[in-house]
């Protein structure tokens, strides 16, 4: 009876020591599979320019620690396809929202003008250009040099402070190396109203740049500048000449001489 007793104790310490060893065992390999969780974003399969319209090909699912989440990605194809990526992606980069044109803007230059403002083309060469140093996101001030009709004087007068460059020719990306290019055409940042002082200036005379510093937002208070001003600071600047003195028409008369002349009891003078 004894032995049964003990034989029926050893089976069931063998059972529950079995069942508790599986259940550890199980638990430590699920610990080791699943790790840390996971998000899974949308990235670029490969290097992406700016201006590029993404495909389906240009993207591909990466993980991403649930820990470090990212603000503004895409967890679906769908929501990235059609856009137009606005600066360049390295491959393997999480798209983000910011960094794509709008939905249904399209490509082009129409994706970088915000709402409420305009892009406004002005025609410039390789003196008004700043000797080519006009990039694209630099900010430059606009002058005007018309003709004023009532006095036929030129005048020269900023109409525009601090307007932002979107594209130099054909670019609207600057030169990565910082070169220098001549452009035809310079593409100016602007607001409806300052788009209608600047074409209307522009119809009446030659159109100037003045490049700024970027961190420059001062709006300078200048009147316009006449020819009249250039002279007064033309007197100012030049040194006064003296007066010639002019002759008396009106020879001098030479100095008379008197001598008393003595002729026996007479005595005369004579003057010559």
């Amino acid at each position: 009876m004894t032995t049964r007793r003990l034989m029926v104790a050893l089976i069931i310490a063998v059972v529950v020591s079995g069942f508790f060893t599986l259940w550890f065992g199980k638990r430590i390999a699920s610990t080791h599979t699943n790790g840390p969780a996971r998000l899974s974003y949308m990235a670029t399969a490969h290097e992406v320019e700016a201006g590029q319209t993404l495909r389906a090909e240009d993207l591909k699912p990466i993980d991403w620690p649930s820990a470090i989440p990212l603000v503004g990605t895409f967890t679906k194809p769908q929501d990235v396809v059609g856009r137009t990526v606005l600066y360049p992606l390295a491959s393997g980069e999480p798209i983000l929202d910011k960094q794509l044109a709008a939905p249904g803007s399209g490509a082009g230059l129409s994706r970088k003008v915000p709402d409420g403002m305009r892009a406004l083309s002005l025609k410039s060469d390789q003196v008004v250009g700043v000797a080519g140093f006009l990039f694209p996101g630099t900010h430059v001030d606009v002058l005007v040099t018309y003709v004023v009709p009532a006095s036929n004087s030129p005048i020269t007068s900023t109409v525009l402070q601090n307007a932002e460059i979107l594209a130099a020719g054909l670019k609207m990306e600057p030169d990565p190396k910082g070169q220098p290019a001549p452009v035809d055409v310079v593409t100016l940042l602007v607001s409806p109203e300052d788009a209608q002082r600047v074409v209307l200036a522009s119809t009446q005379g030659r159109v100037h740049f003045v490049l700024r510093n970027g961190r420059d937002n001062e709006q300078v208070k200048e009147q316009p500048v006449q020819m009249s001003a250039l002279g007064q600071v033309a007197d100012a600047r030049s040194p006064v000449k003296a007066k010639p003195v002019k002759k008396s028409s009106e020879a001098q008369a030479p100095a008379k001489y008197s001598v008393q002349v003595l002729n026996g009891d007479k005595s005369t003078m004579e003057s010559f």
